[in-house]
């Protein structure tokens, strides 16, 4: 996998303690194209430190044109933001 750290637009849901379920992203390439994928599982979740600031780090699986793709998603918690970390 290599490290992107591309921010991107997230659709997720939230439980009541405030934690985050990633549902879709949409990315867009450097032609303007744009890309939804749908998260299909998250293999597992953990938290960090990254100078300082919170983020919650999703390890998530989708069948992308029928492979099947292992990626890791960041959410900093300071400013809301959703990041493609690694893919």
């Amino acid at each position: 996998m290599r490290i992107l750290m591309q921010p991107i637009e997230m659709i997720a849901w939230f439980t009541l303690a405030g934690t985050p379920n990633p549902i879709r992203y949409k990315m867009t390439s450097n032609d303007t194209t744009s890309v939804v994928i749908k998260v299909d599982k998250v293999v597992t979740r953990s938290e960090e430190k990254l100078a300082g600031n919170r983020m919650l780090i999703f390890r998530c699986q989708s069948e992308v044109n029928g492979i099947l793709k292992l990626y890791e998603l960041k959410y900093e918690l300071s400013t809301c933001k959703w990041y493609l970390y690694k893919a």
